[in-house]
């Protein structure tokens, strides 16, 4: 597949990084040779220094041949020209990041279709709609549903007086379970589990479930579920207006930002909130904030250290839950490791919706949840199929998946050894970051 990708900054460089591992023929533009010069000595891609909104530069990037043009340069404007550029030269599907929510509406859907524009990418709604998720859920890491809900992927870390702690994966059966433990995360490593792999304290399991037998995964694991009203959210960036404009008709929100301007222009954005101009980083604010009082701290400021500092002292007054968003990908497998609640990273968020478009599956239904390191994605099993073959234990697959559950029929369903997919199966598959296009070969 050629894919050319316009910008080259944090979201734009990550993707390229993570496609490039994918035998994809990737073409990199950017203003700055300097960025370009450090991913091009490291990854497989080419790269083309120039302005993403020249007809020449992008004709030189091959845009005019490309299956997909992704743009996601810093640049709301620059985006959607450069889709409408490339779709005018002959990209066959146009992807826009952008920053303005009014752009999602329905409503205006028609317009962007008619100027070439057939995706657009909103990376702080979904963090928001990740946040509101977490909050719903205080006792998961990650909540994935798929397919309307029948199929549900929970990522939760374990405690000492979670009941699966020293278990074997082949001795889980003897719980009469109904889930599967797609992947454990142990420090930096991720693990697709076999039978002899031993449950520890500190891992993070990802199970796949169904809706019914979902909340039978809390008392395994040990957990609780708090209810939130009160929220502290530190930094007023675009993800807390966006969350605040979802949410504060249900919870109580208060914003604390130290940039006085930021502060005004939060008065106006968020009138239903509480705004505070002081610096969250002092524990004496944030106690006479009510920190002792509130049920979700969130930190959203511009530094992922900063964010998991300030989680950490969250976690010490005793909030019940916290969520931190930490852009630096190097800084994730350290921040699951700590006390700090949920990990919110825009990067990985974007990437997994634009992975999407990169699958043959039905985009109306099937989805694809990028990790830190590895990759989850719903797959429409084609006739003749590979996996079609024999039962599930008989497939010669690769050790870097595992197929976790699919849906037949509009219902949800775990697999194990004896189970025999069929065509038309939409099924749930756990893989190690970068094999996902490998994997997917084996259902078309």
């Amino acid at each position: 597949m050629k894919i050319v990708i316009a910008g080259a900054g944090e979201v734009g460089s990550h993707l390229a990084k993570l496609l490039s591992h994918e035998e994809q023929d990737i073409t990199l533009v950017d203003r700055d040779s300097d960025k370009l010069a450090v991913i091009d000595a490291n990854y497989n891609l080419l790269t083309l220094a120039g302005n993403p909104t020249s007809f020449t530069t992008l004709r030189d990037a091959g845009a005019d041949r490309c299956d997909l043009f992704i743009a996601v340069t810093p640049f709301e404007t620059d985006n959607v020209t450069a889709c409408t550029i490339a779709k005018s030269l002959g990209a066959q599907r146009t992807v826009a990041r952008i920053d303005n929510y009014e752009y999602m509406a329905e409503s205006n859907r028609q317009f962007f279709t008619r100027i070439g524009v057939n995706s657009l990418i909103y990376p702080e709604y979904l963090a928001a709609q990740e946040i509101i998720t977490a909050l719903n859920r205080t006792w998961v890491r990650h909540w994935f549903e798929m397919y309307g809900g029948k199929l549900i992927l929970v990522g939760v870390k374990l405690r000492d007086n979670a009941r699966l702690i020293g278990l074997h994966m082949r001795d889980l059966g003897s719980l009469g379970h109904h889930f599967h433990v797609s992947a454990i995360k142990r420090g930096r490593e991720t693990i697709i589990p076999r039978g002899d792999d031993m449950i520890q304290a500190g891992d993070i399991l990802y199970f796949t479930t169904t809706a019914e037998y979902a909340d039978e995964l809390q008392d395994l694991c040990g957990k609780k579920q708090h209810k939130v009203r009160r929220v502290i959210i530190m930094g007023g960036s675009r993800i807390a207006i966006r969350l605040a404009s979802m949410a504060s008709d249900r919870l109580k929100i208060k914003i604390i930002d130290q940039d006085r301007k930021k502060c005004e222009h939060l008065i106006e954005r968020c009138p239903q909130c509480e705004i505070i101009h002081a610096d969250a980083r002092d524990a004496d604010i944030l106690r006479e904030e009510g920190i002792d009082d509130c049920d979700a701290f969130i930190a959203l400021t511009d530094s992922s250290e900063t964010n998991i500092l300030a989680c950490l002292t969250a976690k010490e007054y005793g909030v019940g839950k916290s969520i931190a968003e930490v852009e630096n990908i190097q800084l994730i497998s350290e921040a699951e490791g700590l006390n700090i609640g949920t990990v919110i990273n825009k990067k990985l968020l974007a990437s997994s919706t634009i992975f999407q478009l990169l699958l043959d599956a039905d985009s109306s239904n099937a989805k694809c949840l990028a990790l830190a390191d590895a990759e989850v994605a719903e797959l429409e099993v084609r006739p003749h199929s590979k996996v079609t073959r024999a039962l599930v234990k008989d497939l010669t697959l690769p050790r870097d998946m595992t197929l976790a559950g699919l849906i037949r029929n509009g219902e949800g369903m775990l697999i194990g050894g004896n189970t025999q997919i069929e065509a038309g199966d939409h099924v749930v598959v756990f893989c190690l970051a970068g094999a996902i296009h490998k994997i997917e070969r084996y259902f078309s």
